[in-house]
């Protein structure tokens, strides 16, 4: 009697887990929800983030209206 396991994918991060088949087919409602799915073997493509263009400040000045006397 061997321990067979499953391999899943999260759909969001694309991170890979090991699980017991046993527990996964017993839950399978409950992986799905939190965005697990089994992993068919293909590599997994890594996520290539494009670099985020610098957002200069712009400082408006301000000048303060002097108060007139009367």
């Amino acid at each position: 009697m061997t321990i067979e396991t499953v391999k899943l994918i999260n759909d969001k991060n694309g991170s890979i887990i090991e699980r017991k088949k046993v527990d996964y087919e017993n839950n399978i409602n409950i992986w799905t929800q939190r965005g697990w799915s089994l992993h068919d073997g293909k590599a997994v493509k890594a996520k290539t983030e494009t670099p985020v263009k610098a957002v200069k400040k712009v400082v408006k000045k301000v000048t303060k209206k002097k108060k007139t006397k009367k």
